[in-house]
């Protein structure tokens, strides 16, 4: 038990080293080159995200979850899944090349063409690293999936500035894509000393496939789903609409996309190693909620009691029409740690079938929500992100509630304290500021250390369990830094 924790707990910040720092860098880099190329550049590239979003669902087909979830994968199975996705990457780019003509001409974007024919590149490229990844997945080491990503952010970062510098303007962004994506798979072939053996077998094909198929599907339902809101906002409102609900959608679900993907990483493969203990299972289930929750909860809500001045200080105050987007959308990502946790314990019980399911009951009733609320505007078709959420929660728990003894009551009772906690936080942090600063800078700075002051004090009064595990994982942080140093 001792072990496992430890092990959990080292991947764990490996992990969030890895996510947090990549993406760290990205953030900064956005900031440097938005100020050295155009707002359409970027939306060129935008216009192209849901094709590359869409083609990396079916290079994957849910096999990496396949790999990890089998017990005790063979060469023969990496070696497989390894070939099938090259094929379908090669497959998908080549009908996309031909295809990039007609998405120039739906854009009226002449030049998106060519830029498309180079972007899509990245779908072959990608194809060649998912079994690399899943071998340190199932390793737990993410420490060599870190050096790999960091390498490749901070190249392509520095070589896309370079060439926004110089008037390259939107083939900058193109090349720092690609090479980000060319370094990160190139590093991973080099650590992991992973070669394919010759051998495609048809029985191991259809395995995984019987596993990853519903994933492939729950998948690209999941895809098309996070690209309909753009689509829509897009054509109903103002493009300056839209650039306000896109800034404000990218940072508030960065906290949660980044640690419920740390998490989910680092937790799916232990999960799945004592998934034939029940008891154990549930047990670990609701420890590691309670983890996310403790720390997904008080960061999304200080964002909405301090969102005026992070908008103002970060994004300078042009940018502050979006602070009520902000505080709405951070509302609805604050639960994503949560569903996806609930989503993948059916992958963990094997039973994607009903993770399939439950993605078709949720985007079915997310699409009416969609169709209702954005006839009343942006800030309600925000709200209705808030109501997708808990719709969420209750279908995938319903679904746990079939293989498992865990219900929604008892993951509700096990966070609510945590929520509670939170809400209070926040509404002290919110009012202090008000009370006391005037400059942004100022209620940004006092917010976040009375926020940070209120929460750990009354997390320590009320004993809350998770401060120990938090103690824990800064010690092994402070042991990784002195080994570092």
């Amino acid at each position: 038990m001792v072990n496992s924790s430890n092990k959990v707990a080292n991947s764990v910040i490996w992990s969030g080293i890895e996510r947090l720092s990549v993406q760290g860098i990205q953030f900064v880099l956005t900031i440097i080159l938005a100020r050295l190329v155009l707002p359409s550049d970027y939306g060129l590239i935008a216009l192209l995200t849901v094709f590359l979003v869409m083609a990396q669902v079916f290079v994957d087909s849910g096999f990496t979850m396949a790999l990890i979830q089998k017990q005790n994968p063979t060469e023969k199975d990496f070696s497989t899944a390894f070939y099938f996705n090259i094929v379908v990457g090669t497959i998908i780019y080549l009908l996309l090349y031909f295809l990039a003509k007609y998405i120039a001409l739906f854009f009226q974007e002449p030049q998106l063409e060519l830029i498309a024919k180079v972007v899509f590149l990245n779908i072959i490229i990608s194809s060649f690293a998912v079994v690399q990844r899943a071998k340190l997945t199932l390793a737990l080491n993410f420490k060599l999936q870190t050096v790999a990503s960091l390498f490749a952010v901070v190249v392509s970062g520095v070589c896309g500035v370079y060439l926004a510098y110089n008037g390259y303007n939107v083939w900058a962004l193109v090349v720092q894509t690609l090479l980000n994506n060319l370094l990160n798979v190139g590093c991973l072939w080099i650590l992991v000393k992973w070669l394919p053996i010759f051998s495609f077998s048809w029985e191991s094909f259809k395995q995984l496939f019987f596993f990853g198929s519903k994933l492939l599907l729950a998948g690209v339902i999941s895809s098309l789903y996070s690209q309909l809101y753009t689509i829509v906002i897009g054509k109903t409102f103002s493009t300056t609409n839209l650039g306000y609900y896109n800034r404000a959608s990218s940072f508030a679900s960065w906290f949660s996309v980044n640690l419920s993907a740390i998490i989910n990483r680092a937790l799916f493969p232990v999960l799945c190693s004592i998934k034939e203990n029940e008891e154990e299972l549930e047990k670990r289930f609701l420890f590691y909620m309670r983890m996310a929750s403790f720390a997904i909860f008080p960061l999304m809500l200080g964002i909405v009691a301090l969102a005026e001045p992070i908008v103002a200080c970060l994004f300078t105050e042009k940018w502050l029409p979006i602070v009520p987007l902000l505080r709405i959308l951070c509302l609805a990502y604050m639960w994503d740690p949560i569903m996806l946790m609930n989503s993948n314990f059916l992958a963990v019980k094997g039973r994607t079938d009903m993770q399939l399911k439950g993605e078709l009951w949720k985007k079915m009733i997310a699409v009416v929500i969609l169709l209702v609320t954005f006839l009343f505007g942006l800030e309600m078709v925000c709200w209705g992100l808030v109501v997708y959420s808990f719709v969420d929660i209750y279908i995938m728990t319903h679904f746990v509630r079939k293989v498992s003894c865990l219900s929604l009551m008892n993951e509700l009772k096990s966070i609510m304290p945590i929520f509670a906690l939170s809400v209070g936080t926040a509404i002290i942090t919110w009012g202090s500021v008000e009370l006391l600063w005037h400059s942004y800078l100022g209620k940004l700075i006092g917010g976040v250390i009375i926020g940070v002051i209120t929460y750990v004090t009354f997390a320590g009064l009320f004993s809350f369990e998770e401060m120990d595990s938090v103690k824990n994982i800064l010690g092994k942080i402070n042991f990784i830094i002195d080994l570092i140093g």
